[in-house]
């Protein structure tokens, strides 16, 4: 691959960043030197096919002036409901450049969720992507009754209705591209960078989502500091690829999966889902990928099971590996390691990076903490593993780990470039810079205490490493306070379990009580093979109630317990009733457990583990 940012080239991308008013302004001049080049690719009847810089320009002004066709003015709120797709990133430039301010919904939103979220913003149209997602979202149109516009980007069926019209994709993007062109330049020249482009709702782990107004700077600040990560880390190349996989309505996707490549002159392939993600990297051959920790501890598993079965050579090596890996990240480099390690390169390695495209230049972390072992597992597999750290209300990203600073897994890497980081006397992470929100949207109470004196206090606990590199020890609303009063961190706990073959997803609890507990799912995949080889039929239910399951879920456990603190061992558990989803509520759409709901379900069941 050709590299086009040569080292004097370096400061002018970044400026270009910097000194951008807003991300409309920055699209259009990325698009201008890159016109005739792929940007946006999809699976369409098998194949892979793209549009052109100077095509999606095209779409995002006619579509703009569409908008404002409609009658929206500039600060009206229009809502966004789709699928990862091409359109998505099209219809939210085109939102911003019309003036308006994005609403990105998760299209796993139900219609209670809907009614809250057009409710709050006050949202004057919507754009969603097909009949599917129109079926939750067409009962809080009516309920709420504010949207005025629905715009689908597939044909939709028109649905009796009261107070909104129907309008189509192609209708909204007729017309003159180039007199739309202008429109939008004129119109963008008034926008800064303090302008809010979007509210992103909070996914919602402690209760009813919050709308957090990111404007145009924050979006900007953390581009500009992903960027310079890319260039002086690993350099950028003409055909540089990010596969598109998040929900782009999350702050990290939007940000790391969409402006991030846009700053950059970068290429973005969209992911058909989870159950085809592994062919689409295989097929787009990303250079970067930004992931939530939950999908790396799937491909982990699944790497480990894929080699188990090849026999004791490739087991052999892959344990080489993690032990080279595992002295490495301690900074321990063993010259006797290096024989082996040439061997691992030349047989294992590669193997597993064609299983990623074979041009990853790294897998960016994000949106919850990353257990060690995750990390040290890819590093040895020979793909570059880097965690970010962050949260809505900053961009979303504070900082990332860097490989010229020195990767250590169990750090979140240092500030990036912009923020300012203090901690708090109570070990709390307070930062300040242009990433920080303007606030929560029709929330004044709840933004005076997040931002106090300019510091966002992020309700994380931390702090910084002897290379100024941050160590996130937990969240301190999900702090456990025992009865003795020593805190212990649930995250921990929870991701050294969740590594056990035996067990898919895990909440710890002990919050004023002597010890802790735990509530387990068992792995279906596991649980199957136990069935097998206990002679017993599987039905996960029934299976719960064998003293031979259960021992063999609290050896798994036992494991974990070796490594932890008097305090921290886990000495009860308990089994859920069913896995922790998006749909029972009990996770968030980035797959996060949501604490408050598991406790509501099954507060009674761990009390009685306290008992006897």
């Amino acid at each position: 691959m050709k590299n086009i940012i040569e080292p004097a080239e370096e400061a002018e991308l970044l400026h270009d960043i910097d000194s951008a008013n807003n991300l409309v302004e920055l699209f259009l001049k990325r698009a201008d030197e890159r016109s005739d080049k792929p940007f946006l690719g999809r699976k369409d009847g098998g194949q892979w096919t793209t549009q052109t810089w100077g095509e999606v320009v095209d779409q995002v002004c006619l579509l703009s002036e569409g908008l404002r066709k409609l009658g929206l003015e500039p600060g009206d709120r229009v809502a966004l409901v789709s699928e990862n797709r091409p359109e998505w990133c099209i219809a939210d430039l085109a939102i911003m450049a019309a003036g308006c301010i994005t609403v990105p919904t998760y299209i796993t939103n139900t219609e209670r969720d809907h009614v809250h979220i057009l409710d709050n913003s006050g949202a004057r149209a919507v754009i969603v992507s097909n009949e599917k997602l129109l079926q939750p979202l067409h009962g809080a149109l009516q309920a709420s009754g504010i949207a005025e516009h629905v715009i689908g980007i597939e044909d939709l069926h028109r649905h009796q209705s009261s107070g909104f019209t129907f309008h189509n994709w192609a209708e909204m993007t007729a017309g003159d591209a180039a007199e739309a062109r202008k429109a939008v330049e004129s119109r963008i020249a008034g926008i800064g960078r303090d302008t809010t482009a979007c509210i992103i709702y909070t996914s919602g782990t402690g209760g009813a989502p919050r709308g957090v107004l990111q404007h145009h700077g924050s979006i900007l600040c953390n581009a500009a500091g992903a960027a310079e990560i890319l260039i002086e880390d690993f350099g950028i190349d003409d055909d540089e690829r990010f596969l598109s996989f998040l929900p782009l309505s999350h702050a990290y996707e939007h940000t790391g999966g969409q402006y991030l490549p846009i700053s950059v002159g970068a290429q973005i392939y969209y992911a058909e889902g989870l159950e085809k993600l592994a062919s689409n990297i295989e097929e787009t051959r990303p250079t970067i990928m930004v992931v939530v920790p939950r999908l790396f501890e799937v491909l982990r598993s699944r790497i480990m099971k894929q080699v188990e079965k090849q026999g004791k050579l490739a087991n052999y090596l892959m344990d080489k590996a993690l032990s080279i890996s595992e002295h490495q990240v301690e900074g321990k480099k063993r010259l006797r390691d290096k024989p082996m390690n040439a061997i691992i390169e030349k047989t294992l390695r590669p193997k597993i990076r064609a299983r990623f495209g074979g041009r990853m230049k790294a897998m960016v972390s994000g949106g919850a903490p990353l257990n060690p072992d995750v990390g040290t597992f890819f590093e040895a597999m020979g793909l570059t593993m880097l965690q970010g750290y962050g949260q809505t209300e900053a961009g979303p990203v504070i900082s990332c780990n860097r490989p010229a600073a020195g990767l250590k897994m169990d750090t979140v890497g240092p500030p990036m470039r912009g923020v300012e980081l203090k901690i708090a006397d109570d070990g709390e992470i307070l930062v300040r810079g242009e990433l920080v929100m303007h606030g929560y949207w029709r929330n004044k109470a709840e933004t005076e205490r997040t931002i106090q004196d300019g510091w966002l206090h992020t309700g994380d606990i931390g702090h910084l490493d002897e290379k100024g590199r941050i160590v996130i020890t937990d969240r301190k609303k999900d702090m456990i306070v025992n009865d003795k009063g020593d805190n212990v961190a649930p995250q921990k706990i929870e991701g050294m379990l969740t590594l056990q073959p035996e067990i898919a997803q895990a909440m710890v609890s002990g919050d004023k009580r002597p010890y802790v507990v735990g509530l387990i799912v068992p792995d279906a995949e596991w649980a199957v093979e136990w069935s097998k080889a206990n002679g017993e039929k599987f039905d996960m239910v029934a299976l719960q109630d064998l003293p031979a399951f259960k021992s063999a879920v609290r050896a798994a456990i036992d494991r974990v317990n070796k490594d932890l603190s008097v305090i921290e061992k886990v000495r009860q558990f308990t089994f859920a009733d069913e896995a922790f989803t998006i749909e029972n509520e009990e996770m968030t759409p980035s797959m996060k457990i949501r604490r408050h709901k598991i406790r509501d379900r099954y507060q009674e069941r761990l009390d009685g583990l306290y008992r006897g």
